[in-house]
């Protein structure tokens, strides 16, 4: 069962390999405290009562912590480096060049994932959005007219990953940005866990 950023990451990337071939990923990722269990969930109701950290370096109530897990010599974290060995075993893709900066943030649950992707390919946002619509386990929710977009606030507790803010990154040839949310215990862990072994029983059967 991968990490579950990882794992919300490479669900909403599925249809973007499939249609354009990806070529280089940059994830930035807001992680909810729960990532951290209930250490973590207690630091932010304390840090809003004025209280001091017992469990992060730093407050993480009204604050955002760029630091998950343990860094490594290189200056990456052990968060960020899952993400990028994941992804690259999960596509199959070990010469896919991916990036990743992992950073807590003052939520309980869900995760937020901004990903910037470039493709061999040219991106068409009409048959990306029409991937998604079509499926399973993703709730597209891109109407920016509208305000419409994926929050983890409302993702909390859902099993599905929401995508939305999808456009063209006109910065450089061939590439998109996306934001990502899902609930980091459900989609993230459990649910997820529970889906792979349907699967190998299914298998099976």
């Amino acid at each position: 069962n991968p990490n579950c950023s990882t794992i919300q990451s490479v669900v909403a990337l599925k249809p973007v390999e499939d249609l354009f071939k990806m070529k280089r990923i940059v994830f930035t990722t807001f992680q909810a405290v729960s990532g951290s269990g209930v250490r973590g969930i207690a630091d932010l109701e304390n840090g809003v009562k004025g209280k001091a950290p017992e469990f992060y370096p730093y407050p993480i109530a009204f604050n955002c912590l760029p630091h998950i897990d343990d860094f490594l010599d290189d200056g990456y974290t052990k968060e960020e480096m899952k993400m990028v060995n994941e992804s690259r075993k999960i596509f199959h893709r070990p010469d896919l060049a991916v990036t990743a900066t992992a950073v807590r943030v003052p939520v309980k649950g869900a995760h937020a994932i901004s990903v910037n992707v470039t493709c061999e390919k040219p991106i068409d946002i009409d048959k990306l959005r029409a991937a998604y619509e079509a499926m399973d386990g993703v709730v597209l929710q891109d109407d920016v007219k509208n305000l419409v977009y994926p929050l983890q606030i409302n993702a909390e507790g859902k099993d599905e990953v929401f995508v939305g803010r999808i456009r063209k990154d006109d910065s450089c040839e061939n590439s998109l940005n996306l934001w990502v949310v899902a609930d980091n215990i459900r989609k993230g862990a459990a649910l997820n866990a529970i889906q792979i072994l349907e699967k190998h029983l299914n298998a099976r059967a």
